[in-house]
């Protein structure tokens, strides 16, 4: 007898057995089920190392017989345990159905995008088209086609970002007028709408990025009259009728004549506060009949045609609207201040 067989027959299998069954079924948690089946039929177990060593038939069906028993054992009480943490979970987590559930944080439009809505509703109405273009410009259709004079001060690199010589990122939406006139013939009722970037110093009203909403109406007998009453018609949608609008004359190199709105401060309800420089009026952009060379430059008859060109800032528009102070607090993100729109 060799010694693995005397090892063999040293030890009470029978009792082995019913030592860990008894030890299987007292097991009452994932952890010591899985503790006993290591004791039991893991590698260092006294079945595992007998069976390492087996050469007679009868010693292997024996033990074999017994490994096979305890597994068997060990599957029925993984299932047993796992029936009874659902009955608990069932019985102790229960969900009523008829509670109200969690109230969920919604999200809203950003007062900016809430404002550009209202403008391409307000034109819509008018019959107008809404364009989108390109942020990055050229020089010829930024500056020369819109009839800026080769000295004029917004070509300056301390007023305008350039990639080289030929390429900028646009100034205003005006460009979009020069691509839409040369795409089709009038009469034209357009507006475009997007960021535009410029060397502004950042103040309570000017921040070097801002989006603007420009607008060309070209059609026959065209005038001043009805720049106006298109403006006013998108200030009352803006800014409600009890907000005063006024019109002042200006100089445009696209436009002649030209003129510049203004609303009245809602911070301070035109007295004068530190947001309209103590003016008691806040600036909303440019506006004019399109000047004769602009038609002429993009082959448009100028004795038959006539226009008129406007552009605003979206974010002077949400400051004017919702009366903030400060036009920084739309570009900081700070949510404290956007939930309040």
């Amino acid at each position: 007898m060799t010694e693995n067989e005397a090892t063999v027959a040293a030890v009470d299998w029978e009792a082995y057995e019913r030592e860990a069954s008894a030890a299987l079924a007292a097991a009452n948690s994932p952890p010591e089920l899985d503790g006993a089946r290591v004791r039991y039929l893991g590698r260092k177990s006294e079945l595992a190392q007998a069976l390492r060593g087996v050469r007679d038939r009868e010693s292997g069906m024996l033990l074999n017989g017994i490994r096979e028993r305890l597994e068997a054992a060990v599957t029925e009480r993984e299932q047993r345990l796992e029936d009874e943490e659902l009955d608990h979970r069932l019985r102790d987590e229960f969900v009523d159905v008829t509670l109200p559930g969690e109230q969920l944080a919604v999200g809203h439009l950003h007062p900016i995008t809430q404002v550009r809505r209202i403008v391409e509703d307000s034109f819509l109405g008018l019959g107008y088209e809404i364009w989108d273009d390109r942020e990055v410009e050229t020089v010829e259709y930024n500056f020369d086609k819109l009839a800026f004079a080769p000295t004029h001060s917004s070509r300056s690199p301390r007023d305008t970002f350039y990639f080289d010589e030929t390429h900028l990122l646009r100034t205003e939406t005006s460009p979009s007028q020069i691509h839409v006139l040369e795409k089709q013939a009038p009469p034209i009722y357009m507006v475009s709408i997007g960021r535009v970037y410029r060397r502004d110093a950042i103040t309570a009203t000017r921040y070097p990025i801002f989006h603007q909403f420009e607008g060309l109406a070209v059609d026959e007998g065209i005038t001043l009259a009805d720049l106006k009453g298109t403006l006013l018609h998108v200030m009352r949608a803006l800014y409600g009728p009890e907000r005063q609008v006024r019109f002042r004359t200006h100089f445009f190199p696209f436009t002649e004549p030209s003129i510049e709105p203004d609303v009245s401060c809602g911070i301070c309800g035109g007295v004068g506060c530190r947001t309209c420089k103590y003016s008691g009026w806040l600036e909303m952009g440019g506006a004019g009949v399109v000047d004769p060379q602009v038609f002429q430059n993009v082959d448009v008859d100028p004795e038959r045609w006539s226009g008129f060109a406007f552009g605003c800032g979206l974010e002077r528009a949400a400051q004017l609207r919702h009366n903030i102070p400060d036009i920084r607090l739309l570009w900081d993100g700070d949510l404290r201040v956007l939930r309040q729109f």
